[in-house]
């Protein structure tokens, strides 16, 4: 049987298949669509028969769909090339060789896309326009072997063997990456009777606590910072125990973080500990691999008819918090296959009287769901009882605080549950902004029911005179006397009034991809330049 490399061992790692370890399952992959904010794809209509749920029971049916007969071989670049028409598929992906034939009539994105790559290394197209979930998972009963020839490898972390004693070693933080990206970050730390103190210097000034996510595991001690587009990492092997919880500070303007551990006994450490997979690497977070720790489900609520806000609890050894405009992965087991999609967390109200007792920010995200009966993911995650667990992966997003900087006028366009990104935003905007004028927010549903947090929108704009809403219904009843339709030229030319000429305004926009993609066409031909425009996708 053919070796190939072992499943990867972190928190949230799927399990390998077929007396087989497949590559580590990590999703959505580096580079990806679903990791990289863009214009996004519409998906091509599936037949019927052809969902994902039929291909997951495909893929457990038994029946062999590689033609391999369970063998895994090498393949050569000119053995890969023979295999290029449709019902004889092979495509590379991160040096992995998968026979898609089987998959092409379930393949979201259609069978052109992946014809694409027919007899060839697709690994930059998939990274492209990446629509598969968890590919790793979805395509593991494809796998035809690996290529013949191996991409050069990164040195292995287990070569390092230096014990960490605070001075640095600067193996995976290279020159080239200290001359491309930002200063090269270092760390440090010292002790006292009860307390480790590690110091992480990021030679930054916009750092802030949620540049910076922090797991506790066992021994584990894994430490996360975003640095503009790069992520640095450190990651140890702890060489005693600490207690449970700990805390985490940015030193204002100095771009210092410092993490407080209590040890467990008050001895002397000789050393921090050893290093562990990645420990200090300075990488471009688009090459970096998600990671999940699991949490809690603390409550589950109605909102409308078909939305529900869910509450989960994150570990006592976890520091997370999602900064403004960004989103989290939440990934579920669903027949036997990780199943992912991203959610923007909200604020657990618009208006704070509207809830109370308010769980502390630190240690919960909310999230508001929209429930499709019919989906495969959201009846599973509306299935899950209080005290049930969800993984939750680290923050990802394109989008800055820097954006609002000095902006005067805010203008929303949500539809549907695209209003989830908005809610920060619009908090946001109203308490941490001086120079913000007015903000608007335009939001466009089927029905009156179907309006998410309808009464604290209005009760806001009430508060708040900066604010105002616009509802505008697709299907309204005949007693409605506010907007209808769909987003239009004629809409948004009334609705985007600045409060003066030469206001710096910054727009909004998040809904299903056919919405965000007609709106962003319209902003342009209304003369909005790039930088006045920011779209949610994910």
């Amino acid at each position: 049987m053919l070796p190939l490399p072992a499943m990867d061992s972190r928190q949230g790692a799927g399990q390998g298949s077929r007396m087989l370890n497949v590559p580590s399952q990590s999703f959505p992959g580096p580079r990806s669509q679903q990791r990289v904010a863009s214009g996004g794809r519409s998906k091509v209509p599936l037949k019927q028969g052809r969902s994902l749920m039929d291909w997951i029971r495909l893929t457990k049916s038994g029946k062999d769909l590689t033609g391999l007969k369970g063998r895994l071989i090498e393949v050569t670049e000119e053995e890969l090339k023979k295999h290029n028409k449709k019902d004889d598929c092979w495509i590379c992906i991160r040096g992995f060789v998968y026979n898609v034939s089987p998959y092409m009539e379930y393949h979201p994105g259609g069978e052109e896309e992946l014809m694409r790559a027919a007899g060839s290394d697709g690994t930059d197209l998939f990274d492209q326009v990446h629509r598969w979930v968890n590919y790793e998972s979805m395509l593991k009963e494809c796998l035809v072997g690996r290529m013949a020839i191996k991409p050069a490898l990164p040195k292995d972390y287990r070569e390092e063997k230096k014990v960490l004693n605070g001075m640095l070693p600067k193996s995976q933080v290279t020159d080239t990456l200290a001359r491309e990206g930002p200063s090269s970050p270092s760390y440090d730390w010292f002790q006292t009777d009860s307390l480790v103190t590690i110091v992480v210097y990021t030679k930054q000034k916009d750092i802030s606590l949620g540049s910076i996510t922090v797991d506790h595991q066992g021994d584990s001690f894994r430490v996360e910072t975003i640095i503009k587009d790069y992520s640095y990492l450190i990651h140890i092997g702890l060489s005693h125990e600490i207690q449970e919880d700990f805390s985490v500070q940015v030193v204002e303007n100095g771009g210092k973080i410092e993490i407080v551990l209590k040890k467990k006994e008050s001895t002397t450490w000789k050393s921090l500990g050893c290093p562990l997979e990645n420990h200090n690497s300075l990488l471009p977070k688009k090459d970096t691999d998600l990671y999940y720790r699991k949490c809690q489900l603390i409550s589950k609520e109605d909102v409308t008819h078909d939305t529900k806000l869910f509450s989960v609890m994150l570990p006592p050894s976890t520091h997370l918090q999602v900064p403004v405009g960004q989103h989290v992965y939440l990934k579920l087991t669903i027949a036997g296959t990780e199943i992912v999609k991203p959610y923007t967390p909200v604020s657990d109200s618009l208006v704070p009287e509207f809830k109370e007792p308010v769980f502390p920010n630190s240690k919960y995200i909310y999230f508001l769901v929209k429930i499709y009966p019919a989906g495969l993911f959201t009846p599973e995650l509306d299935l899950l009882q209080i005290g049930d667990y969800v993984s939750v992966s680290n923050p990802e997003g394109s989008f800055k605080i820097s954006q609002f900087q000095e902006m005067e006028d805010l203008f929303l366009l949500a539809a549907g549950t695209g209003f989830t990104p908005m809610v920060k935003v619009l908090h946001y905007a109203l308490t941490g902004i001086p120079s913000l004028r007015k903000v608007k927010l335009m939001f466009f549903n089927k029905t009156e029911d179907d309006i998410i947090w309808r009464s604290q929108l209005e009760k806001l704009a009430l508060k708040d005179k900066r604010f105002d809403v616009e509802f505008v219904l697709s299907a309204p009843p005949s007693e409605w006397s506010g907007k209808q339709g769909y987003i239009s030229p004629a809409l948004l030319s009334e609705f985007l009034k600045k409060s003066l000429e030469k206001s710096k305004v910054l727009i909004c926009i998040c809904g299903p991809t056919p919405f965000t993609e007609q709106g962003m066409k319209l902003l342009h031909d209304l003369n909005f330049s790039k930088d006045e425009i920011h779209s949610f996708t994910a």
